[in-house]
Order: C-alpha cells, then structure tokens, then sequence
C-alpha cells in the first residue's frame, strides 16, 4: 500500500534537487530561491527532526556529491566546490557570466561521475536563454545543448546510456549518451500537454523506470522507458518539485515541493515540504559522486 508523509518541519520556497548519500544514509536538498542546502542524516530515524543547512550567496539550482564533506553546486552565478566543514565556495566556471538574466537550475552526475547541470532564464520564460553544460572530473565544461528554456529533470538509465532532459517545453527529452561525446539522436519521450500536465524533476529506478513530478497536476509519474504513462500518484500539495530514491534499501521516494518559486506561489497546508512515499514495490539506483580528485 502506497503511502505519503512529510518528513520534518522545514518549509522550502522552492525545494528542489533531492540526492541521496547512499554511503552515509543522509538526503540532500536544495531551497533554490532562498539559496540554501539542506541535509538531514538518517531521516527515518528520528520524527521531526531538524537537517543541517548552509547558505549561499546566491540562488541555487542543485548539487552532487564529491566525498563526505564536499559538494559541487550549481549556483545562481556559476558552478563551484563548496565544503561543508570549512564553509569555503570555490568557483569552478561561471559559463555564463555575461548573462545576469539566467541562473543554473537542475543537475546530476552521469554514471562516470560527470556532472551536467542546465541554465534557466529567471524571469524569462518564453523563449530559450539557458544551456546545458558538462563538468567533467578533470574540470572540463562543454555544452551539451544550446536551446533550453528552462533546465529540469536530467536524470540516466542504469546502464547509463540513455540521457532523459526536460528543456522547458512541457516534454521530456530521451538522447542516447556517452559520457565522453555529445548528445545524439533527440526524441521526445513524453508529451505533458497530451496529459493535462507538466514534468519537473526527475529519477529512475532500477527498472528502467522514469519517476517525475508532475508539477503541472499535483501529482508523480512513472514512465516506461518508452515514455508510457504507468502510473499516476496523487500528491497532498499543489506543487511537487522533484524526486529521489532514498532509504537503506533505496526503496522510498523522496518529493521536495514549492511554495513560492519567484514565479508561482501555492500557499496550501503543507506546501514547501519535503515528503516520503513509500510502498512503491521498486528501488532506485545509487547516485554516483562527482570524479573530481581535486
């Protein structure tokens, strides 16, 4: 039997980019629009209690694990290395500096241990400012795709070989990947309007699975690998962000949500919480940590 409920009292405006340290049983996310991290250690293990946060200088828009104590994030004002111990920011490449209109949103780690994280405009939403950029461990950035209106959902299949992308349009993107090449034969795997909806963020399980918010109807999806809609859970708040599979067994769903984006704001019970859904019958897949031997 499927079940949701809120872990913790934190209230995000715009919760986003959940990742789960399968090493040290802790979930990390993100509060994009007050620019914060949040982690909390072992989230089953106490009811109620408070995560770790720390503050950046600007938006954020995700991050990826390096080791225990350091992570590299994808601000408002460039990608960089922070360390959770000393509180030091390390600007890693700022590719669009020149641009004070975007900011970086969503970003994974591909299973090599690359990072790609997307670009957004902040206020701009009608036609394509954003970008999507490769950070590899040896601290390359390439671009990867040039025409994004807003950056959401990128997320691997298990063998790694396959890139889902959501660029903005209400659609989910499927490219076949290798983690040394670019992005080749784009198709669209699924269609938001044809639904009555519209995909945020996004994970798969290790089935092949694809498990996104379904920001547009409340509401998280699960796909086939050929974009099928499988399956469609019921949210108890207006606006679920994204996802991540969690837990010691990798079998509980963790859905951050929003209740003031900068651009939407729901002020339903509730909204801006982070929640588990269990009961599900699947596991996800470890994330991989950023290759950085820096």
């Amino acid at each position: 039997m499927i079940s949701i409920e809120r872990v913790t009292h934190v209230t995000n405006d715009l919760g986003e980019g959940p990742v789960w340290d399968a090493e040290k049983s802790a979930l990390w996310w993100v509060d994009s629009y007050a620019g914060k991290i949040f982690r909390l250690e072992d989230p089953m293990k106490v009811d109620g209690q408070k995560p770790e946060v720390w503050s950046m200088p600007s938006m954020i828009g995700s991050l990826a694990l390096i080791d225990d104590d350091r992570v590299i994030v994808a601000l408002q004002t460039g990608i960089y290395f922070f360390n959770t111990k000393t509180g030091q920011l390390d600007l890693v490449s700022d590719p669009e500096g020149d641009l004070p209109e975007t900011r970086f949103n969503d970003g994974k780690t591909d299973r090599a241990g690359n990072f790609l994280a997307g670009s957004m405009g902040i206020k701009v939403r009608d036609r394509a400012l954003g970008a999507l950029y490769r950070v590899s461990p040896d601290l390359g950035v390439e671009v990867l795709e040039d025409d994004v209106i807003v950056a959401n959902g990128p997320c691997f299949s298990p063998a790694g070989d396959v890139f889902y992308f959501n660029d903005g349009r209400r659609r989910i993107l499927a490219y076949d990947y290798h983690p040394d090449g670019p992005l080749t034969n784009k198709r669209v795997l699924f269609e938001g309007e044809k639904h009555q909806t519209g995909s945020d963020g996004a994970t798969v399980d290790s089935d092949g699975n694809l498990w996104v918010a379904l920001t547009g109807s409340s509401e998280i999806g699960m796909l086939s690998p050929d974009g099928e809609l499988l399956k469609r859970i019921s949210m108890p708040v207006k606006l679920p962000s994204s996802v991540m599979f969690g837990g010691r067994d990798l079998d509980e769903l963790y859905v951050t949500s929003i209740s003031n984006s900068g651009n939407r704001v729901s002020n339903e019970a509730g909204a801006g919480g982070l929640y588990r859904i269990t009961g599900l019958g699947v596991r996800g897949i470890a994330e991989t940590r950023f290759g950085s031997s820096i």
